[in-house]
């Protein structure tokens, strides 16, 4: 059977103002855009901290943004991000007749397919090796290692495979035919937890997986760890888990459902399993980790009437505020997931851009750290020593 990459979306109005932005022309947030933007709500909090003589909160991060731009067509979706910031994911060709799969360095570039019509890139290597899927000419799915040229990994023995992770040396984790496997030159099936079927999400330096698997029975999903045994993560409580992310330590984020299964939480494992909590919603989902334990993934709002990208560094930050910021006026990011995170902290995310609330396209975005700025700065700027203004964003 057929599996191809197809997304929900609508199509561009063509005569939005935000056809603007398409296709490909990427706009970035300068420091002084972000900091203006933050400066009288973070000054404030340091007028507070000076006055009572009390040492200030974290403060929270800063980004630089960037619209990384499309094949063509309207609609784009950034999966993978590697050491370097360079972004693998999916994007609609022009005319939106088909999904590509595309290597980002600072400019677009259609990866082709393996001869059918669509294909996705959902894992980058620092080398710049992508993984994904991509429909052959005989119209199945099979997952492909891209080093310039699109390779065909076959499949476990049936008729499809997704690669989802690739490591630095070239070893991919991904579905075939029910199962978890792990290619090397070889695709291999790592089997389950004593049920029918497993996914393998992300792999590590080291050649360790995660992902997810039935239990015996089918009676439950439990996240798992593979390091030549598949080992099970357990749960948060309930009958269902899954992880996505996996850095070097072996430290994995994920999702799980809460005991009753009454919440699906965002949760990082380091031996044992802890529940990140959400924006205020009642669920939340870790797709992306780095070396250092910070995830970024998604998570409802209060009332759940909209899931926004987050980053988390032992609290959870909402990153919607930093994609609105360079949206032309009268635009609006709507519902947002990030799937990836480096070492440096930065974060490839996609959100729906609204105009003035009907969803015109979903575009990717590109999230930098940019340094906070010292406390003596901020507090000099709202004593008024220190004039700023926020330069006006030209569309």
């Amino acid at each position: 059977m057929t599996s191809k990459v197809r997304h929900p979306v609508p199509l561009l109005f063509p005569n939005s103002a935000f056809s603007r932005l398409l296709p490909g022309s990427a706009r970035t947030t300068s420091l002084s855009e972000v900091v203006c933007m933050r400066l009288i709500a973070v000054s404030a909090l340091v007028l507070a901290a000076v006055t009572t003589m009390t040492a200030p909160a974290a403060a929270a991060p800063l980004y630089s943004v960037v619209d990384i731009g499309s094949l063509g067509g309207s609609n784009s979706f950034g999966i993978g991000i590697n050491a370097n910031g360079h972004v693998t994911g999916y994007a609609q060709i022009s005319g939106d007749v088909a999904y590509h799969a595309f290597l980002y360095d600072g400019s677009m570039h259609d990866l082709g397919t393996l001869g059918g019509g669509d294909s996705a890139g959902l894992g980058i290597n620092a080398s710049g090796q992508i993984t994904g899927n991509s429909n052959t000419s005989q119209g199945a799915s099979h997952a492909f290692i891209y080093d310039g040229t699109m390779h065909d990994l076959g499949t476990l023995g049936g008729a499809s495979s997704v690669g989802s992770g690739i490591n630095a040396s070239g070893q991919v984790t991904g579905l075939s035919d029910g199962h978890a496997f792990l290619y090397d030159g070889t695709m291999r099936d790592l089997g389950t937890l004593g049920g029918s079927d497993s996914v393998g999400h992300g792999i590590n330096a080291s050649g360790h997986v995660t992902g997810w698997s039935n239990t015996p029975g089918d009676v439950a999903i439990h996240a798992f760890l593979y390091d030549g045994v598949m080992h099970d993560l357990g749960t948060l409580g309930g009958s269902y888990g899954q992880g996505f992310g996996i850095n070097a330590s072996g430290q994995v984020t994920g999702t799980s459902f809460t005991a009753g299964d009454v919440s699906l939480r965002a949760f990082l494992y380091d031996t044992s399993m802890h529940d990140l909590g959400t924006l205020g919603g009642t669920f939340s989902d870790g797709r992306g980790i780095n070396a250092s334990g910070q995830v970024t993934g998604y998570s409802s709002l209060l009332g759940n009437a909209a899931a926004h990208a987050f980053f988390y560094d032992g609290t959870m930050h909402d990153l919607n505020p930093f994609i609105l910021e360079i949206l032309p006026a009268g635009f609006t990011a709507g519902n947002s997931q990030a799937y990836g995170i480096n070492d440096r902290g930065q974060i490839i995310a996609y959100a729906q851009i609204l105009d003035h609330g009907a969803h015109v396209a979903t575009r990717s975005f590109l999230l930098t750290p940019v340094p906070v700025p010292a406390a003596g700065f901020l507090l000099a700027a709202a004593l008024g020593v220190i004039r700023l203004r926020r330069p006006k964003l030209h569309n």
